[in-house]
């Protein structure tokens, strides 16, 4: 995988701009090795392909890897009733010898509720 590189000081906007240039080189075929090298975190997407659940795999030496599903309408039960819910699996493989399940947990926490709190997240 291509590495985003000090992604946590980049604004979305320039996250995204990197993404795309990255997307570009793999297209053209040119991408160097500096450019695959010194990964710690992937974010995979297989719900963009449909995907609704898997187990992502390490790519050493990596620390982590969130793996995001496909968003499906699925019932649920509110407040006694039964609704219908857009739901999206997440996945996270991590390295137990450097990430406690307690922190890995955490962080799976903080992801959903960035993403039910989108604008909050923009913020």
């Amino acid at each position: 995988m291509p590495v985003l590189r000090d992604a946590d000081k980049l604004s979305f906007g320039q996250i995204e701009r990197a993404i795309k240039e990255l997307g570009a080189k793999a297209k053209n075929n040119t991408l160097s090795i500096a450019d695959l090298l010194g990964g710690t975190f992937t974010i995979t997407n297989g719900g963009i392909f449909g995907s609704m659940l898997s187990t992502p795999i390490l790519n050493g030496p990596q620390v982590g890897i969130l793996g995001m599903h496909n968003i499906v309408e699925r019932p649920m039960v509110v407040n006694g009733q039964i609704v219908i819910r857009p739901i999206m699996y997440v996945a996270l493989s991590y390295d137990h010898r450097i990430v406690d399940g307690r922190e890995a947990v955490q962080f799976l926490v903080r992801v959903k509720q960035s993403i039910e709190d989108q604008v909050g997240m923009l913020l």
